[in-house]
């Protein structure tokens, strides 16, 4: 392929996801401080500032349930992670038994105080639009499916927002690559030729300035950009897309709910064993397993029919790191089906399990979370300088951009 059509390719596939790309970048720099944010803009859910010994996690979900029946606890935490603060408690519909449809249930997240057990609010995580209390939710979600109508099935929900960002990541993706090869000079001497093209030079005029900043932010955060678009691959198409292509290259330890998405359709399957049953297994287990790490919650997932023990590492649930063990059991026997320790298993489970912490920043705590919030403005800039460089291109070059300028274009271009 000629190297007028890789420029070519680079330019259209820059303009098609380059809107997608400043909308994503954007709200992907603000919500890498995701917790912070949230518990400062709702202090009335977060911090309680009551003081006392917490009552059992087993009468916060008492708790919640008496107060709504209609709704059960499908995670509970078992922890507070810091002296007057809030727990979160997540629920889901039950089934109604009149209709055999779930109720009605307008909220997901109830917050519990955890030592008096008052309900301090309650909201539907990701629901629309700029309240305090639905604003870091309604972007984390907008971050990675725009919030276009969705279908919802039991956890999965903004299913076609999520395939149409993971195609754009695919685009990303493959463009990182075109774009990094445009910069690479024709002839001899290379790393001579090649060095200009990590200069922003600002001496030559705006464009000049616009077309070098272009070219030299993609190259030099180049391998942050590429994690970053396929870790959005495997977010948003991880069962779809991203695990079948890495498990013809790797073996992949199978996963229980991957194998159950047949069954996500059929009506919730009602839970056999309650929160505590499945804590003592799970501590039975960890301590067979000589697992160092604590048991920090308890979930069940109604469209899948399996638990789930989640055990964080001793600085908690957000601690440096590739995140936090997991023990799933089948809803039906209690029987333990799969277990995830991070940096355990097989090369390609290593490569979905960073993932994640790479994309949030969580890999390094949070210096991590501030390069991946730059990351994420670097994003939205790139796109609008390679917009501004399409445009003035149509119109015609500047007549002061320097004598060398449209030859470098002609043989340079930049990572989107």
């Amino acid at each position: 392929m000629g190297r007028i059509l890789w420029v070519k390719l680079h330019r259209y596939a820059g303009l098609t996801i380059a809107l997608f790309l400043i909308v994503s970048g954007l709200t992907g720099s603000i919500i890498a401080f995701y917790h912070e944010l949230d518990e400062g803009l709702n202090p009335e859910l977060f911090s309680p500032g009551t003081s006392g010994e917490p009552l059992s996690p087993y009468e916060w979900k008492a708790t919640v349930e008496k107060a709504d029946p209609r709704a059960q606890v499908t995670f509970l935490p078992l922890e507070v992670h810091a002296p007057g603060e809030s727990v979160t408690v997540v629920v889901e519909p039950r089934i109604d038994p009149a209709t055999g449809a779930p109720y009605e249930v307008e909220y997901s997240q109830v917050f519990v105080d955890p030592v008096n057990g008052d309900i301090l609010g309650k909201r539907l995580w990701g629901d629309c639009c700029f309240e305090r209390k639905h604003l870091l939710p309604y972007l984390y979600t907008f971050h990675y499916s725009l919030h276009l109508p969705h279908e919802f099935i039991g956890g999965w929900e903004n299913m076609w927002g999520r395939w149409l960002m993971g195609g754009i990541a695919i685009i990303w993706f493959f463009d990182c690559f075109v774009g990094a090869y445009l910069t690479f000079p024709p002839g001899r001497p290379f790393w001579a030729r090649w060095k200009p093209a990590w200069k922003i030079r600002t001496e030559a005029g705006p464009y000049r300035t616009n077309f070098d900043a272009h070219r030299a932010g993609g190259l030099w955060p180049w391998v942050l950009l590429i994690f970053l678009s396929m870790s959005s691959i495997y977010l948003n198409l991880g069962f779809e897309v991203f695990r079948p292509v890495l498990s013809a290259v790797s073996t992949i330890t199978p996963n229980p709910f991957e194998e159950r998405l047949d069954r996500m359709e059929n009506a919730p399957y009602a839970p056999k064993f309650s929160f505590q049953e499945i804590e003592a297994r799970a501590l039975e287990e960890a301590k067979r397993r000589n697992w160092s790490t604590y048991l920090g919650g308890i979930g069940y997932s109604p469209h899948f029919g399996i638990y789930s023990a989640f055990f964080y590492p001793p600085g908690g649930e957000h601690a440096p790191g590739l995140g936090h063990s997991t023990m799933d059991f089948e809803g039906s026997t209690g029987e333990v089906i799969a277990h995830k320790v991070p940096g355990e298993g097989t090369a390609g489970d290593f490569l979905m399990e960073v993932q994640f912490p790479i994309h949030s920043g969580q890999i390094a705590g949070l210096p991590g979370r501030i390069v991946v919030s730059m990351a994420g403005l670097l994003v939205a800039m790139l796109s609008v300088t390679g917009i501004v460089i399409w445009w003035v291109k149509r119109k015609g070059l500047p007549a002061k951009t320097s004598a060398d300028t449209s030859r470098e274009e002609s043989n340079a271009n930049v990572t989107t």
